[in-house]
C-alpha cells in the first residue's frame, strides 16, 4: 500500500498545520516567532529537507515555515497549476495567509527558482531571497541551450538529464516510484558530496524522501514542474515569463552553492550574477543538508542584515 500523505508529518521541534492559499491547501511545518522565513524545497523532496534550518532559524529569532509545495507531501495535488506563474502565486498567497505582508524566501533547487520568480512577479511580498543550488532561471535556461552540444564535463543540459526524461507521459512517474522509490536514492546519492553519504542523517533523509515520492499523486505532480519548464519555451506564457524575469530584481539576494555540485555547473554559477554568492566547500547539491552549520551561519547573517 502507498503511504498516506499525512505520513510526511514527522514529529520534531516544529508544529504541523494546513494553510489555504491561492485556491489550494498547503501543509507547513512551523517553528519560532519573529520575521517570517519561508522555506521552499526542491525536486523529489518535501518540507523535511529543512529539518536543520527550522530550529536554527527559530533559535535566531525568526518564524520559520517549511512548506510542501503544490503536488508534494501532504499538500493538495490538483491536476493543473505547475507553471511558474501559479507556483509563484502559491508562495505569495501563502505569505499573506500566514498573516504577514512580506517574507524572507529561502529555496533549494526548484524552490530556489521559485524564490527568484516570486521576487520578480510578487516583489511586494518578498523581503529577501536566498537561492540554494538555484541560479537565475534565465541563466540556467541559456546555459542549457549553449552547452547542449559540448562534452559531458561542460554540458549543463547533460547534468540536468532528468528534466528531459520527464517530458514523456506516464513512464517518468513509473520510473520515479519503481522499487519503492529506489531512483530517488540514486539521484540524491549521485548529486550529493561523499562526506554526507556516510552519515546516519543521509540514510534517514533518503528513506523519508523515497517514502514521500510514493504518496499518491506526488510522482506525477513533481514531473509536471519539469514538463511546464520545457514546454513553455514554445508557448506565449513562456515568452511572458522570460519578459518578466528579464527585469532587474532589487530584492536583497544571496546565492549558495555546494562547491562540488554536479547539477549546477561552475560555468552556470558564474553566469548567475546578483547579490552575494558563496560556494561551500565539500558540499554537493544539498548544502543545507550536507553542511547545515555553514548554511545556517550564512543564512542567519544575511537575514540579520536585511
Amino acid at each position: 500500500m502507498p503511504p498516506d500523505p499525512s505520513s510526511v508529518r514527522v514529529a520534531g521541534p516544529w508544529a504541523h498545520r494546513d494553510v489555504h492559499a491561492n485556491g489550494i491547501r498547503l501543509h507547513v511545518a512551523e517553528a519560532g516567532s519573529g520575521p517570517l522565513v519561508l522555506l521552499l524545497h526542491g525536486f523529489a523532496q518535501f518540507w523535511w529537507t529543512w529539518r536543520h534550518q527550522l530550529p536554527a532559524l527559530a533559535d535566531a529569532g525568526y518564524r520559520a515555515v517549511a512548506v510542501d509545495l503544490r503536488g508534494y507531501g501532504d499538500s493538495d495535488k490538483p491536476p493543473r497549476g505547475y507553471d511558474a506563474w501559479t507556483l509563484a502565486g502559491d508562495v505569495a498567497g501563502l505569505v499573506r495567509s500566514l498573516g504577514e505582508p512580506r517574507a524572507h524566501l529561502v529555496g533549494h533547487g526548484w524552490g530556489g527558482l521559485l524564490g527568484w520568480s516570486v521576487a520578480a512577479l510578487h516583489p511586494r511580498v518578498t523581503r529577501s531571497v536566498t537561492a540554494i543550488g538555484a541560479p537565475h532561471p534565465l541563466v540556467l535556461r541559456d546555459q542549457i541551450r549553449r552547452t547542449a552540444l559540448r562534452g559531458r564535463s561542460r554540458n549543463q543540459a547533460f547534468a540536468l538529464g532528468h528534466v528531459f526524461r520527464a517530458q514523456v507521459p506516464v513512464l517518468p512517474e513509473r520510473w520515479l516510484v519503481r522499487e519503492r522509490g529506489a531512483v530517488v536514492e540514486t539521484m540524491i546519492r549521485s548529486w550529493s558530496g561523499p562526506r554526507w553519504q556516510t552519515s546516519a542523517d543521509f540514510v534517514e533523509s533518503v528513506s523519508r524522501c523515497r517514502d514521500a515520492a510514493l504518496v499518491p499523486g506526488a510522482a506525477h505532480c513533481s514531473m509536471e514542474y519539469y514538463r511546464w519548464a520545457a514546454r513553455s519555451q514554445l508557448r506565449n506564457e513562456g515568452r511572458r515569463y522570460t519578459e518578466a524575469m528579464s527585469k532587474d530584481i532589487t530584492t536583497p539576494l544571496q546565492q549558495l552553492y555546494g562547491a562540488d555540485d554536479p547539477l549546477i555547473l561552475k560555468r552556470t554559477r558564474d553566469a548567475s550574477r546578483g547579490g552575494q554568492r558563496h560556494d561551500i566547500p565539500g558540499a554537493g547539491h544539498f548544502p543545507h543538508e550536507e553542511t547545515p552549520d555553514s548554511v545556517n551561519t550564512l543564512l542567519t547573517e544575511f537575514l540579520a542584515r536585511n
